[in-house]
């Protein structure tokens, strides 16, 4: 069974991930993996839009869901098509790392190399967080709220959760 994270940008779902192969698990990324067979997202959401990107996302999430055992980072859109949800479900529990629009802000500052977020990254993260909240929680196996949570911490519940 893998362990899918998802959530907002600057969630923790690549820290966490860290987290999970210093304690010695297999980890993957959606971004990762489109980057190194697409090359930078910022370029390919520049170049073709956000709807290339989606594709090249779920065309990800097919290729990592054959992994077992294994802890695998969504991009912060990945769960808004539900068949990339489907997919992850298939050998997977999902997680939804919970996390305040204000952490959130913190955390990505002005967006830097986050194209939703170009501009004034406090609007796009309040419009985004409305929208995508939602999905996350149905989509979630498991909530975890991380704002006063370190990466170790939160693994540890994620363990502890599904043993």
């Amino acid at each position: 069974m893998n362990i899918v994270l998802a959530g907002m940008p600057g969630s923790g779902k690549t820290t966490l991930a860290r987290e999970f192969q210093n304690r010695g698990r297999i980890v993957a990324d959606t971004d990762e993996e489109i980057v190194r067979r697409h090359g930078e997202i910022k370029k390919i959401f520049d170049e073709y839009g956000e709807g290339y990107f989606r594709d090249l996302e779920s065309q990800a999430v097919l290729n990592l869901c054959s992994l077992d055992n294994a802890v695998i980072a969504t991009g912060g859109g990945c769960l808004m098509r539900e068949s990339n949800v489907n997919a992850l479900k298939e050998n997977g529990k999902i997680v939804y790392l919970r996390t305040r629009v204000e952490t959130l802000l913190k955390r990505v500052r002005c967006g830097e190399g986050r194209p939703l977020l170009y501009g004034n990254a406090a609007a796009a993260l309040e419009k985004l967080y409305s929208q995508r909240s939602p999905v996350y929680e149905w989509a979630a196996d498991l909530i975890i709220d991380t704002d006063e949570l370190t990466p170790e911490q939160t693994a540890d519940k994620i363990m502890e959760y599904f043993g």
